[in-house]
């Protein structure tokens, strides 16, 4: 985001906190509050922005002041529709910003700050709006002093996706990514499109995966033949979920997921019984590319019974150094997040994907795409792992995909592969 246009958003943002602050005093005070609120934060905003070095991402104590300014004016809402007394709003911030804190003591954290803050703030009593704003001050400013690691970084700024090999830059254009995003895109890039392509695989061939820590010749033919022919298979998932990411999940699933049409796991093994519709939509040659060849590989899981979208992924292959790896971009409006995951052979001739190396390549990647002036700014997520194993056991291809926060285990897929018959 450009300085010019960061200092108005933080300056309204400003305005609208100072108005719901001192909404309870009146119309004049609630005008005087907001003129002093945006004239604050976009003061911040203009010094932080001043002072950010070039790989920086804003300073943490105006990413706390803004966050802090955004809830007033939705505990001012809160207040109004339901008449809560601080305690109740105090609690309830602190789990919602608490949740968005995804690491597991943070998303713990979260209800007891708020809840402190609400008694703190019951002897007024305090408006929601206040109580809700000091909620996430209280809470960003703990957390801060308590995490000292960082949970993202900023990677890169302005560049060309040359310049980022591990990440996959297509983006959605639009709120809604769905099963259709893949022809979507082909209208875009003017390039033949295939949908539900027989016979092809989320990769061309696990030769682009070969490495000093993988030998494809060594791999069991079942293994092989499902990434290189993945359309051959059906496949069923068996969701496993932790009893604490549960709660967020949901919300996240309900108010993000849903709507976005991304990402959208079943949350038990009873809505997994809708089953699943596995397909590789494909995008042909682009950019001066060979005739025949495939430029984007698109695996799209959607639930049987109505197609509403689980996961929308492109699946794309590169070599660093020695070393090929998978990178999946999932699109986001404006954007992608991306895995980028190191093969790795197993003892019984299986294929490990894990993202949990340190080696300046596999990890995770939030990134904007800047369609107009072809530039990518990213972001590293950090504390968030994953590793897919694809083996066969007693003659059963098999599949377990495994996913951490900060050495957290939250969710393991369990995948039951079979053979699609014949015609």
């Amino acid at each position: 985001m450009a300085t010019g246009s960061s200092v108005g958003f933080a300056a309204s943002v400003g305005g609208l906190a100072g108005a719901s602050l001192a909404a309870h005093r009146g119309v004049r005070s609630a005008a005087g509050a907001a003129l002093v609120g945006a004239v604050g934060l976009g003061t911040s905003e203009a010094v932080a922005r001043a002072r950010q070095k070039e790989g920086e991402i804003p300073a943490l104590w105006q990413r706390i002041a803004v966050s802090a300014a955004l809830a007033a004016p939705l505990g001012w809402v809160a207040g109004k529709l339901t008449g809560a007394g601080p305690r109740t709003v105090g609690t309830a911030t602190g789990a919602v910003v608490g949740a968005m804190g995804v690491r597991p003591q943070k998303v713990a954290l979260g209800p007891v700050v708020g809840a402190s803050v609400g008694q703190a703030l019951s002897r007024g009593p305090a408006p929601a709006a206040v109580v809700a704003s000091s909620t996430v001050l209280a809470y960003r400013s703990t957390s801060a002093l308590v995490f000292r690691d960082a949970q993202v970084s900023l990677l890169a700024e302005r560049v060309s996706a040359a310049d980022l090999p591990f990440v996959v830059p297509r983006p959605a254009r639009s709120r809604y990514v769905g099963t259709g995003y893949v022809r979507e895109l082909a209208e875009e890039l003017g390039a033949e499109y295939t949908a539900d392509a027989p016979d092809t695989g989320i990769v061309a061939s696990l030769e682009a995966l070969a490495g000093p820590a993988f030998d494809p010749g060594q791999v069991d033919p079942l293994v092989r033949e499902f990434y290189e022919h993945t359309t051959r298979f059906a496949l069923d998932i068996v969701p496993q979920w932790r009893l604490w990411v549960r709660p967020g999940y949901l919300l996240y699933r309900t108010a993000v997921a849903r709507p976005l049409g991304q990402a959208s796991i079943p949350m038990n093994q009873r809505e997994a019984q809708r089953g699943i519709r596995s397909r590789i939509d494909t995008i042909g040659a682009v950019d001066g590319g060979v005739d025949g060849a495939v430029s984007v590989r698109g695996w799209i899981r959607s639930f049987a019974d109505d197609d509403e979208p689980i996961m929308v992924g492109i699946y794309t292959t590169y070599a660093h150094g020695d070393s090929g790896y998978v990178s999946v971009g999932f699109p986001v409006p404006e954007g992608s997040f991306t895995a980028t995951l190191l093969p790795r052979s197993r003892p019984d001739r299986g294929l490990t994907l894990t993202s949990g190396v340190d080696d300046g390549q596999a990890g995770h990647y939030l990134t904007y795409v800047d369609t107009a002036a072809g530039e990518l700014t990213a972001l590293a997520v950090h504390g968030f792992e994953e590793q897919l194993d694809v083996f066969v056991e007693g003659g059963v291809l098999r599949a377990e995909h495994a996913f951490w926060l900060f050495g957290f285990p939250f969710l393991t897929l369990h995948y039951r592969i079979a053979r699609k018959p014949a015609g």
